[in-house]
């Protein structure tokens, strides 16, 4: 049995401040024969709750590049979603609850997303007009 969306949380409210600590897994999908393939399919991470007074995990999806964040840097998540894996048997249930997003990103000064610097050169505005003219 499982959410059909999942619990949309506020985050704020829920997990308070939010440190990064390490990457705790990657998880591999797998083929019909149950074999390892070398798609990633998510990677989980350890953050610090303020709020919960411990260590939660959150998932962000393999496509998403890997987070190298220094130990202890206030983050954001992006959507977070709280889901539930919930298996029965015969005198009751288990429930398994986990915690996804979509990213994980450094929180600003301000308390919104931070803004990260581009890698490499950008073309300014000369080095535009040079390609306009070629």
């Amino acid at each position: 049995m499982r959410l059909a969306e999942g619990i949309v949380i506020d985050e704020e409210k829920t997990f308070g401040e939010l440190k990064f600590s390490a990457l705790r897994r990657e998880k591999f999908d797998t083929d019909a024969e149950g074999n390892r393939t070398g798609e990633l399919k998510e990677r989980t991470y350890d953050l610090k709750s303020k709020a919960a007074g411990q260590m939660i995990q959150v998932s962000i999806p393999g496509e998403v590049p890997l987070k190298e964040f220094e130990l202890n840097t206030v983050v954001r998540l992006v959507n977070p979603v709280v889901d539930t894996v919930v298996s029965t048997n015969y005198r009751d249930a288990d429930v398994s609850w986990y915690i996804k997003a979509d990213d994980i990103v450094i929180m600003g000064a301000d308390g919104n997303f931070a803004v990260t610097k581009p890698q490499g050169k950008q073309p300014d505005a000369k080095d535009k007009k040079a390609e306009q003219q070629k």
